[in-house]
This record gives structure tokens, C-alpha cells and sequence, in this order.
């Protein structure tokens, strides 16, 4: 029966780093920390960019949740579940924002419906290279405010 848990928190947890991501997007990477972020709105050589350090610092807390969930299933498997939730939006965010979105890593693929709308969202965000100014600060949901983009 833990499994059937397991499940619902992973869904929790993946649907929570939405606005968790948000947030921080806005109010961390966008605010203190836009030192990192600026490299991502700005032009650059190279496959990695400074931005790139916020995904070492956010799989932390998933490794760690993960990593003590198991440790002591017994009394701590939500941890585990919890952890594993927060990979595979961190998975998701990357696959969506770095391979789709940025291009990354070169594909041809075409899309239509709900994920056309997140890419140009997104493509919106970036219109601004400066800290201040930019908007839709989500990855995965689009919002009811960008209904007709």
C-alpha cells in the first residue's frame, strides 16, 4: 500500500515544484542571485553557462530526500517519494527549457497545442535580457493570463 502513496506524493511533489520553480525564478534567480541568471538572458560561447549552477543547487535537496527516504524506509519513505518527486519535475524542467525551448541539443521536432503555447510563454520571458521587467516565470504551466498566446 506504501507504493499507492508513493505515487500520490511523487504527483504532489512534481505539481508543487511548479510553484516552487516560479518563486524562485521570480524572487531568487531574477533578485539575490542574478549574477547566475543574467548568463541565461544574455548571449554566450560554450555549452554551459553560469546559469547552469542553479541545477546542481536544486538537486541537492532532492538527492538528500531521496537518499535519507531510503536510508530509513521504515520510518521515512514519503522522503524518498518526496525526492523523486522533485527529480522528475527537474527532469521535465530540463527536457522542456533546455532541449526544447533553448535548443541545446539540436532536434527537429514540431509541436502544436498546450506545448507551443509553454514554448512561446517561455519565449516571452526572455524578451527582456535585463533583471527587471521580465514576466511569466513558470516553466510548465502557462497561466490563465496567456490564454491567447
Amino acid at each position: 500500500m506504501i507504493w499507492l502513496y508513493g505515487i500520490i506524493i511523487v504527483l504532489l511533489a512534481f505539481a508543487a515544484m511548479e510553484g516552487v520553480a516560479w518563486f524562485t525564478h521570480k524572487y531568487i534567480m531574477h533578485g539575490i542571485l542574478w549574477s547566475w541568471h543574467k548568463s541565461h538572458h544574455r548571449p554566450h560561447k560554450g555549452f554551459f553557462e553560469k546559469n547552469d549552477l542553479f541545477s546542481v543547487v536544486f538537486s541537492i535537496p532532492a538527492m538528500a530526500l531521496t537518499m535519507y527516504g531510503f536510508y530509513d524506509y521504515q520510518n521515512l519513505w514519503y522522503l524518498a517519494y518526496t525526492g523523486i518527486g522533485i527529480t522528475l519535475y527537474g527532469v521535465a524542467y530540463f527536457v522542456f527549457h533546455d532541449v526544447i525551448v533553448h535548443r541545446r541539443y539540436k532536434h527537429h521536432w514540431r509541436f502544436n497545442g498546450y506545448m507551443r503555447k509553454i514554448i512561446r510563454i517561455h519565449k516571452i520571458h526572455h524578451k527582456h535580457l535585463e533583471k527587471e521587467g521580465a514576466e511569466a516565470f513558470g516553466f510548465l504551466y502557462g497561466g490563465k493570463h496567456y490564454k491567447k498566446v
